[in-house]
């Protein structure tokens, strides 16, 4: 296919995922939930996970159209194992897997110097943010080259990963955090240079401060809001569905030729990749 007809192949439809299914780990609330309700009004099925927010994680699947379009999951995910149950739970739903994002994550919002950090929030950072991430992306590779690659030079499967501005600067006396992110970053890189000649794409969106639960503490207290906002050009969070759009478009043939790249959605705040 040359690249006019390729240019002709979408027939006008912007940002369409119809037939595709689509595993969205941390659905059930910010940028995960805004995430599923784009990939629903994208056309695509949705399975996304929850750990503890039952509630909102089964009105949002009600309000995207229920079992028949979308599917809420309750999944720990904080091992390999889990993230491979995952999976499992998203191809017995809807049969196949096209699209996968890694949204699930911690962020322990109390300051731990590292000569004080414990063992076990290392560790439980680490299992969340890293380890079930490696898990869910492995069995879905699996799962994406058991279905095979589509005619026409088509995407086999879109894999995007979230991870952080303090992936790439770093973040004082969050330092699990910040090197669970960076990790998320590498792997990004190192599966994209792995599987693209499989024709699966591999990106990485970077969000900066984002208006969430996780980040409600700080940006309610108008001291540490106003020494955020001092740091993001565009002098504000970014709102949940403003990191969803680029998720969107990374699994969409508009970014057919976009693979390893950390997408930083960040108000101008961090201008590295």
């Amino acid at each position: 296919m040359t690249s006019k007809e390729s240019d002709k192949s979408d027939n006008g439809v912007v940002l369409s995922l119809a037939g595709k299914v689509a595993l969205i780990t941390g659905g059930s609330r910010g940028i995960g939930a805004a995430t599923v309700r784009l990939f629903i009004q994208a056309g695509a099925k949705v399975v996304f996970n929850y750990r503890s927010a039952r509630k909102e994680a089964e009105q949002l699947a009600l309000e995207c159209g229920g079992a028949e379009h979308c599917i809420a999951v309750h999944r720990e995910l904080s091992a390999p194992a889990h993230g491979r149950a995952l999976v499992d739970d998203a191809v017995r739903a809807f049969g196949r897997l096209d699209c996968l994002v890694a949204n699930h994550g911690i962020w322990p919002s109390h300051d731990a110097p590292i000569e004080s950090m414990t063992d076990a929030q290392w560790h439980q950072t680490m299992h969340i943010n890293l380890d079930s991430v490696f898990g869910i992306v492995q069995a879905a590779v699996a799962q994406i080259k058991k279905q095979g690659r589509p005619a026409q030079g088509a995407a086999a499967g879109h894999i995007v990963l979230i991870s952080s501005t303090a992936g790439q600067r770093g973040e004082a006396m969050h330092a699990d955090y910040a090197a669970s992110k960076g990790a998320i970053i590498s792997f990004t890189k190192s599966l994209s240079s792995e599987l693209i000649r499989e024709g699966i794409y591999v990106n990485c969106v970077a969000p900066g401060w984002v208006d969430t639960d996780m980040s409600a503490a700080t940006l309610r207290d108008p001291k540490k809001r106003d020494q955020v906002f001092s740091v993001i050009p565009a002098g504000r969070a970014a709102t949940t569905r403003e990191i969803a759009g680029p998720v969107l478009f990374l699994c969409t043939p508009f970014a057919g030729f976009i693979s390893g790249e950390v997408f930083n959605v960040n108000g101008g705040a961090v201008l590295v990749g």
